[in-house]
């Protein structure tokens, strides 16, 4: 079962363009644009699991240096 995800993200001021790229790197990411508005970042990812999607959130995307929170949203399936 792959699950797919949309990470909202909020960074440091000014870093928005640098963690998107970095971002763009991690497998399982196939999107990450910065955008104006409430967040600085949309990613779509997908994982083979919840769990799996767990820990590409927790321990991969939220260690990324001047991300400071995430918001995600599971696509229906």
């Amino acid at each position: 079962m792959v699950v797919k995800a949309y990470v909202f993200i909020v960074t440091k001021p000014g870093t928005s363009i640098e963690v998107s790229k970095e971002i763009k790197k991690i497998k399982g990411v196939h999107s990450a644009d910065p955008i104006y508005g409430r967040f600085d970042i949309v990613a779509m990812v997908e994982a083979d699991s919840p769990e799996d999607l767990t820990k590409l959130l927790y321990e991969v995307i939220e260690k990324i240096p001047n991300i400071v929170r995430t918001e995600t949203s599971i696509v229906l399936q």
